[in-house]
C-alpha cells in the first residue's frame, strides 16, 4: 500500500488536534454512530483537562488506497523536545497557522526545526471563519518567517490551504466557507514523498518515543529506516557510538490505525510502528539486525534552560497523604521518566536525599509534578532556577527569552514597565487590529520566574503572553524579586477562625479554618516586605464573666488557594512547595524560625 509520513505543528492553540479529528471523522477511521470524544488525539488526563497536547503521538488513516500517517505534535515550547525527536520520522510538515494571530514564537522555533531537516512545508491558515481574521497579511507572516529562518527556493514555493479544523473544510479559495478536506489529503499525497528508503537493506530503526505497557513491558515507536522486520526476528540495540546495549527478539510489532495500535507480522522501511521485546534500550537507541554495526543519527536536543529541586517531604505532615515517600521511589519515577523525555536532566545530590531536574520551563516541569502527585508521591520542590552558563571569555551567560505579549492597548504601558524591571529589552510594538497591541521582548528567563500570575492581573486577564527560548547572552545583574513578605505559622494544630479574622488585616490568606498547620508552614502574603511570624491557632479564652458586647461572628474572606504551576512560581529561594496528592502548601525550607535566622545571618556574612 502506498504510503505517505506527516507531521501536524503549530503555535498552541492554533488548532491541531482539533484538525485531526476530522481527518479521522472524513477517512472513515470512525463509523458514522461511533461516540468519540472531542480532540481524541489528547489521550491522557492532564492533556483533557489543560486543553493542550503535551506528548507527541503518531495515528494513521487510509484515503483512497493510500496509508496516511500522521503526528500529533505539542505546541508549547516547553514539550519541544518531543517536536525535535518525531521530526525524523516523517517526510513532510502540515505547518498550521491561525488566521488572526498568525506567526508566533513556537511557530518560528518548530518551522526552524523541519526547515533545518529539509522538508517541505504545506501552510494550512487555519480558522478563516474567524471575525478577525487577516489571511493574507498572516501569509506574508509566514513568508518573512521562511525567509529569516534560510528557507530553500523549494521550500519558499510552499503551497497553501485556507481551512477550518473545526468545522471540517479546507480549501485553495481563502473565501470558501464549506466544502470538506478532499484539498487536504490530495495534497498530502500530491506533495509529500513516499518514504525513499531501501526495503532491502539489513533491518534498522531509531526510537523516538518510549512508553510501557503492563503486558508488553517497553514499547519503542519510530520509523523503520531500511529494510523488513518480522516478528521473532533476532534485534539488537546500538547506542550514539555503535556500542551493543542488548540483544533481544522482535516479540511484538504494532502498527498505527486509527487511536489503536494493531499487531501485525511484519513491517517495511517506511513504517512507522512500535516495538516490544528490548528492556534496557532507550529513546534514541537504533534497534537494527544483529549484522548492522553502523547506528543511525539522532537528532540534537536543545539542552535544557531550567531546574528545580526535587526532595524528599520532611514536613511534620509527611506520608499522611501519599503512598509513595522514600527518596528510592522518587530517584526510580524520574529516571524512568529522563528516559522516555530528553529534554530532560536528573542529577542526584550528595545527600541522597534530593534531586536536581533540568528541563525546558516551568510548565514542562510542572507537569511531571502534577502527574507524579496523582501517581501517589509526595514531594518538596524548590523554586526554579535557570542554568547559567560560560562564554568564550569566562563571563558569566543565561539563557533569554523571546516573550510576544498580545496585550489591550490600555494595558500596554503597564506591560513594558514590569518588564523593563525585570531586565527585557523591546524589540517590536505595533498594533496587532481591535484595539490590541503586540510587543515583542527579549528578556533573561530568570526575570520571568513568577511573572504570569502578575501579568494575568495586571491585564485584567485579558493579556496573552507566548515564550520561546532564543540565546544565551550576558548575565544581566541583580533582578528584582518578589516585593511582599510572608505570614508564616509559629506553631503546630488547626487553623482557628478566631485567630485568622484579625491577620486578614495583615495580608491575603492561603489557608481556611480548620486546615492542619506546622511551624514554618506559609499561611499567607504579608502586606509589607518583611516575613512575619503569627499564630493562626490562637483561640478566645473563656471566662465564667460574661462580656458587655454580644460577639459578632467573624466573617472571613476565601482564602487565596494557588495552583501547582502558582505556588512553585511565587515561592522565593528560602522557601519550597509540599506537594501530596491531595495537598499544595508553601513552607520555609528551614521550619525551626531560630535555624532560619542563623541561616540567614550566614547568607548576608558571605
Amino acid at each position: 500500500m502506498p504510503l505517505r509520513n506527516i507531521a501536524i505543528i503549530a503555535h498552541v492553540d492554533h488548532g491541531k488536534t482539533t484538525l485531526v479529528d476530522q481527518l479521522f471523522r472524513q477517512s472513515g477511521t470512525f463509523r458514522d454512530n461511533q461516540r468519540v470524544e472531542e480532540r481524541a488525539m489528547d489521550s491522557n488526563d492532564l492533556e483533557k483537562e489543560r486543553g493542550i497536547t503535551i506528548l507527541a503521538k503518531p495515528t494513521s488513516i487510509e484515503w483512497n488506497g493510500i496509508r496516511i500517517n500522521i503526528v500529533d505534535t505539542p505546541g508549547h515550547a516547553d514539550f519541544g523536545g518531543e517536536v525535535e525527536r518525531i521530526l525524523s520520522m516523517v517526510d513532510g510538515v502540515i505547518l498550521l497557522v491561525d488566521s488572526s494571530e498568525g506567526a508566533m514564537p513556537q511557530t518560528k522555533f518548530v518551522t526552524g526545526k523541519a526547515l533545518a531537516l529539509g522538508l517541505r512545508p504545506i501552510v494550512v491558515v487555519n480558522k478563516v471563519d474567524r471575525p478577525d481574521q487577516r489571511i493574507q497579511e498572516v501569509l506574508d507572516e509566514v513568508f518573512d518567517l521562511f525567509v529569516t529562518l534560510d528557507a530553500n527556493d523549494d521550500q519558499l514555493e510552499f503551497p497553501v490551504l485556507y481551512a477550518s479544523g473545526r468545522n471540517g473544510y479546507a480549501s485553495t479559495d481563502p473565501d470558501a466557507r464549506e466544502g470538506t478536506l478532499e484539498p487536504m489529503f490530495q495534497l498530502i499525497v500530491d506533495h509529500v514523498p513516499p518514504p525513499n528508503l531501501d526495503a532491502d537493506a539489513p533491518f534498522s530503526f531509531l526510537a523516538t518515543l518510549l512508553d510501557r505497557d503492563n503486558f508488553l513491558g517497553r514499547v519503542l515507536t519510530g520509523r523503520v529506516q531500511s529494510g523488513v522486520i518480522r516478528v521473532n526476528d533476532p534485534i539488537r540495540a546500538l547506542d550514539s557510538e555503535g556500542k551493543v546495549i542488548e540483544t533481544g527478539r522482535a516479540s511484538k510489532i504494532m502498527t498505527f490505525r486509527g487511536l489503536d495500535r494493531v499487531p501485525v507480522d511484519e513491517a517495511r522501511a517506511g513504517d512507522i510502528i512500535s516495538l516490544a521485546g528490548m528492556t534496557v534500550a532507550t529513546v534514541a537507541n537504533t534497534i537494527a539486525a544483529p549484522e548492522v554495526t553502523v547506528p543511525i543519527k539522532a537528532q540534537p536536543i536543545d539542552p535544557p534552560t531550567l531546574s528545580m529541586r526535587f526532595s524528599v517531604n520532611d514536613s511534620p505532615l509527611a506520608g499522611r497523604e501519599g503512598s509513595k515517600v522514600t527518596s528510592r521511589m522518587i530517584r526510580d519515577r524520574l529516571e524512568r521518566e529522563a528516559e522516555s523525555n530528553v529534554a530532560i536532566r536528573i542529577t542526584e545530590s550528595a545527600d541522597k536525599d534530593s534531586f536536581e531536574v533540568a528541563g525546558r520551563g516551568e510548565l514542562q516541569l510542572g507537569v511531571l509534578i502534577e502527574t507524579m502527585r496523582r501517581e501517589g508521591f509526595e514531594l518538596g520542590i524548590s523554586r526554579p532556577r535557570v542554568l547559567f552558563g560560560e562564554d568564550e571569555n569566562g563571563q558569566r551567560t543565561e539563557p533569554y527569552e523571546t516573550v510576544m505579549i498580545d496585550v489591550d492597548d490600555e494595558f500596554s504601558g503597564t506591560v513594558v514597565e514590569k518588564m523593563n524591571l525585570r531586565k527585557a529589552e523591546m524589540t517590536d510594538m505595533r498594533p496587532s487590529g481591535g484595539g490590541k497591541t503586540r510587543i515583542t521582548f527579549s528578556a533573561p528567563s530568570r526575570g520571568l520566574i513568577g511573572y504570569h500570575g502578575e501579568f494575568l492581573s495586571d491585564t485584567r486577564g485579558t493579556g496573552i503572553m507566548n515564550r520561546l527560548f532564543e540565546k544565551y547572552g550576558p548575565h544581566k545583574g541583580k533582578i528584582e524579586g518578589r516585593k511582599n513578605g510572608v505570614l508564616i505559622s509559629n506553631g503546630a494544630g488547626e487553623a482557628v477562625a478566631y485567630a485568622l479574622g484579625p491577620l486578614e488585616e495583615r495580608g491575603i490568606l492561603f489557608v481556611g479554618v480548620g486546615e492542619a498547620l506546622y511551624e514554618g508552614m506559609i499561611i499567607g502574603e504579608n502586606a509589607k516586605p518583611e516575613d512575619l511570624e503569627v499564630n493562626p491557632m490562637k483561640s478566645k479564652q473563656l471566662t465564667n464573666f460574661r462580656s458587655s458586647g454580644k460577639d459578632d461572628a467573624i466573617r472571613l474572606t476565601p482564602p487565596k488557594i494557588m495552583t501547582l504551576e502558582q505556588a512553585i512560581a511565587y515561592i522565593d529561594d528560602d522557601e519550597m512547595v509540599e506537594v501530596t496528592p491531595k495537598s499544595i502548601r508553601l513552607r520555609k525550607a528551614i521550619l525551626d524560625p531560630n535555624e532560619r535566622k542563623k541561616a540567614s545571618r550566614k547568607k548576608e556574612a558571605a
